[in-house]
Parts: structure tokens; sequence; C-alpha cells
């Protein structure tokens, strides 16, 4: 019997010739990797060709990229992407607590005092002004239902509001008069202040000016001051955030609804105050403000029938005939003397004039 068909008829012989072999062919790879020698990162020439093939396959991917192709960093806007366009922001008028555009479509530039380009600003249109003074209408009854005290919350909410967006509008005032930055900046912590002083006063003003009057006979006499309605307010040409808040807090603090037209100059710090008050807990309709030309908007709210108020700061020469128009509807106007020193103390004299007197007689028991 040959040696092969012994192997074969053997099983145990058959199993240690490959493990045999498998031996030789362990030793043989052993003996190749040695006769390479290592690289400087301990890996062989062959897994370190494999590696610079990879690295040249991504850096090609990564060349790619750099010259402006449509690689997975261009494509996911990195650090090589073309130059981004700026957000230009849109100003638009501010109505029970939304921002729509104007009904009219039209806008004018606005510039500042060296004729720089600043924005467009919405052209309020008639129909606007009366949406905004049937806004106004419909949020009076909620707001001066409100406690004093409540109110006041809400303008010191305001003013916290106001206070993170101390650099926007530092900007915004800055560019719109033509002062330092510096400047800008107090006039904006001035603007601040005078918010949080008349949210002091909401809950205070009634026992500054009601109380109760001596009378003869039996009786207790009481006078409580109660808020006209809705007013609209003509803001300053001069102060475009100072002066706004001056004429807008008094009037809301005491439990009125305003209609506001900002400065035909400067109306961008109003519309940022408008996204302040809509992001604070002031309702909608509390506060309305309109941009565009004075001229224009003003008589169609100095001869509404359903305003309460009118607040002639910013009137100028048109003052005489809104007043005039006013009258037709018996419209309390408060016509205030011109070149008012907005960093001054305001005292009470901007929430007294849209305050009626309610008096009360009641008669004392025995």
């Amino acid at each position: 019997m040959s040696d092969a068909a012994n192997e074969k008829a053997t099983p145990a012989t058959g199993r240690a010739r490959l493990k045999r072999d498998a031996e030789k062919a362990a030793a043989k790879a052993a003996g190749d990797s040695a006769a390479v020698p290592p690289g400087p990162d301990g890996a062989t020439a062959n897994a370190g060709g494999d590696r610079a093939a990879a690295d040249t396959r991504t850096g090609g991917a990564a060349a790619w990229s750099d010259a402006g192709g449509t690689g997975p960093e261009a494509r996911a806007g990195g650090a090589s992407a073309a130059p981004r366009l700026a957000v230009r922001r849109t100003y638009k008028l501010y109505v029970n607590g939304a921002f729509p555009r104007s009904e009219s479509g039209r806008s004018y530039p606005v510039t500042s005092p060296d004729g720089d380009h600043l924005a467009n600003a919405s052209l309020a249109s008639r129909k606007d002004a009366r949406d905004a003074v049937t806004a106004a209408r419909k949020a009076f009854s909620g707001w001066s239902g409100r406690t004093a005290y409540n109110r006041g919350q809400i303008l010191y909410r305001a003013a916290e509001m106001m206070e993170g967006r101390r650099s926007q509008f530092a900007d915004e005032v800055a560019a719109a008069d033509g002062v330092r930055r510096t400047r800008a900046e107090a006039l904006v912590s001035a603007a601040i202040d005078r918010w949080v002083y008349y949210a002091g006063w909401t809950d205070k003003i009634v026992q500054a000016v009601g109380g109760a009057n001596p009378v003869s006979g039996p009786y207790f006499n009481l006078s409580t001051p109660e808020p006209s309605g809705v007013v609209a307010v003509l803001a300053p040409q001069d102060a475009p955030l100072l002066g706004l808040v001056s004429v807008i807090a008094p009037v809301i603090a005491t439990g009125n609804t305003a209609v506001v037209i900002a400065s035909e100059r400067a109306p961008l710090p109003a519309i940022t105050l408008g996204e302040v008050l809509a992001t604070s807990d002031l309702p909608g309709g509390v506060v309305n403000i309109l941009t565009g030309r004075t001229a224009e908007i003003s008589p169609h709210l100095a001869a509404h029938a359903d305003v309460d108020g009118l607040d002639l700061t910013g009137a100028g020469d048109l003052a005489t005939d809104l007043e005039s128009a006013a009258a037709q509807t018996l419209t309390r106007v408060r016509r205030p003397a011109p070149g008012e020193d907005w960093t001054a103390d305001p005292g009470t004299g901007r929430m007294t004039p849209f305050l009626e007197t309610k008096t009360v007689w009641h008669t004392i028991g025995v």
C-alpha cells in the first residue's frame, strides 16, 4: 500500500499534514512582514501606502471644495462658501399687536442727518388709521378694567424688555439724531428710566388726583379719576425714543389706549419699541404705532368720532387746524408749548390731561 493511500486511510495523518501547511504559511507571512522596515509611525510601507492613497482621495475632495466646487464643505455652507447676503429688516406698522404692512403698500426712505439711507418705513394710510382706532377701542375696556397695580407690572415688564434691546436702540438713536454712541446710550437709559417712572405711578395717581371732598350735609363726596378712552398721540419729531416714551407711557399708565403717529423724520426707534411691546405682556391694541407723513394721517385721527383725546406734541404748524377738527367731536386736546425739555422731571403733567374725574355722592347712614 502506498504512502498516499496510508495517509488517506488514516484521518489523524491527514490532520497533521494540514497543521504543518498552516504553520508554514504563517511563518512565510511573518518573514515577509519582517523583511519590510516599518515607517516612522510603526506602520508598514503597504499600510502607509493605503493611508496615503486614502489621504490623497480625501485631500482631493477638500481641494475640490476649496476651489469653489460643490463638495460636502461647500454644500454645508462652510468657511469656504460664498459670502452671504445680509437679511434686510422690514419696518412695518404696529396695530392690534401685529405688524401689518401699510394698506396703501407705500413706503418712504428714512435718512440720517448726513443724508445716508437708513431704511424704508411704511406710509400709513387713512384706512390704517381707522384700523388702529378700532383696535384701540376694542382693547380699552380690558385695559382700563385691570387693576392699577397690574398695569404697573405690565409697564415694568416692558421696561425690562427695552433693557434687553439697549444696544439696538442706541444704534438707531445714534443714526437718527447723528449723536455719539455715548450720548445715544444715555438717551436710551433715560427712556427706560422714564418707562419705569410711569410704571410706578399707575397705582398712585388716583390718590394724588382724587380724594374725598368736604361738603355741607350728611353726605360722602368722593372724586375718582378715570381714563378718557382712545388717545391719538403725535410723537415729537426731535426725540425719537425718549420723547416717544414720554408721550406714550403716561397715556397708557392711566388706563387709556393709544394710537401713535411716530416721528416722521426718525420712525425706526418707534417700530423697535412696538416689537418690544409685542413681546411683553401688554395686550394687543393698547398701543398702536403708525409711521408716515404726519400731515397726511393726523387730520383723520383728529376728526375721528371714536377718538377721545388728542396729544398735539409733534403737530408743529398743524396744531391749530387739528385742534379745530377735534372741536367738532368735542375731543379733549392737549397742546403743549414747543421746545419741551425731555430730560427734565416730567411730574404728572402728562398723566392728568386724559383723566376724567367722576364724583360720587353717598348718604351717610345713621
